[in-house]
């Protein structure tokens, strides 16, 4: 298991984070240019046409914002927001109870949605087509077929693999966005209106550290924030400076890219125990005790954006960098 720092840099564990720290329309929504004004000409169509919104799909890594989109799409549309997770979908009925509550034009929101089952994704395809819910009532030569309407509604779908969604469901979302890591620059951006929204100083060049090591994730940067602002806190300060920066990342075990100690462990593993690759992810779940979906949607991601690490036909690979990262001679 990880242990409490290791856990801390999971985009996927649950925060406490102030709710209104998350951006509520496109334009307090900070980076992803290209992806918000495409999105907002989306919806504006839509609004002017008092149609739904044709579905969403979003994808990338933990911690981006596809939340935060799909809850502002509701707010920029001006409806109502449900939202629900795939592995809560456990049968046709779950679904039917969301589908049949909806008003008309609401938004959707299923996260995780490449772990629909295929029953429940069956059922959803003539939902998000059509607009009718497709149930049988009752087992055996006694079942039969209920048809539904359902009121037009824009179904938002966040996942982390795309490569787990089938062809027919990705094939009904009308929209498909793509969120990449962020450039320190905009996580700066982010840092300080969070910072000021929590009514904490920072300065910019502080902001900036702190960016560089928050792996291009909003989530993360504003988790560190909140934790540098605990450090200054103990210290009576009522400011962020980069001395309380430093001693932020060197309590947590972070570096100055963002690495915490399962991501080195990751790279020292495949070093000192299989030359430095290419190994299988299931030997490498194995050594780490860690799930192999948490290192392939958690610790590769990033590791692969900085260049430190290669997936291969035969297995993962530490690269040139990842050596020199580690101060490793290869």
């Amino acid at each position: 298991m990880m242990n409490e720092n290791k856990r801390f840099m999971d985009p996927n564990i649950p925060d406490d984070m102030v709710a209104s720290i998350r951006p509520k329309t496109l334009g307090d929504f900070i980076g992803h240019d290209v992806l918000k004004q495409n999105l907002s000409v989306f919806v504006s169509a839509a609004r002017s046409r008092g149609e739904a919104m044709d579905h969403v799909l979003l994808y990338g890594p933990p911690g981006l914002g596809k939340t935060t989109l799909a809850h502002i799409v509701a707010n920029e549309l001006g409806t109502n927001f449900r939202a629900t997770a795939a592995p809560m979908l456990t049968k046709q009925g779950d679904l039917a109870a969301i589908l049949t509550a909806l008003e008309p034009m609401d938004v959707l929101f299923i996260d995780e949605i490449h772990r629909l089952p295929t029953a429940i994704e069956e059922v959803l395809y003539s939902a998000m087509e059509d607009f009718k819910l497709d149930i049988m009532l009752g087992e055996g030569p006694t079942a039969k077929s209920v048809r539904i309407d359902l009121p037009p509604f824009t179904l938002v779908g966040a996942t982390t693999r795309t490569g787990l969604l089938s062809n027919p469901l990705r094939d009904r979302f009308g929209i498909d966005l793509r969120l990449n890591f962020y450039p320190a620059s905009d996580l700066a951006k982010i840092i300080i209106r969070s910072a000021n929204i929590l009514g904490t100083k920072i300065d910019e060049n502080s902001a900036k550290m702190l960016a560089q090591s928050s792996r291009g994730t909003p989530r993360i940067a504003n988790r560190l924030l909140k934790r540098a602002r605990d450090f200054a806190s103990a210290i009576n300060k009522d400011y962020i400076d980069s001395d309380i920066i430093k001693t932020t990342l060197y309590q947590l075990h972070i570096d100055e890219v963002g690495l915490d100690e399962i991501d080195r462990e990751y790279m020292t593993a495949i070093i000192k125990h299989y030359a430095g690759g290419p190994v299988g992810i299931d030997n490498l779940a194995a050594a780490l005790s860690e799930p192999a979906d948490t290192i392939e949607d958690v610790i590769e991601p990033y590791l692969m954006q900085l260049g430190f690490v290669q997936r291969t036909p035969r297995g993962r690979v530490v690269t040139e960098s990842g050596y020199r990262h580690l101060g490793i001679n290869k």
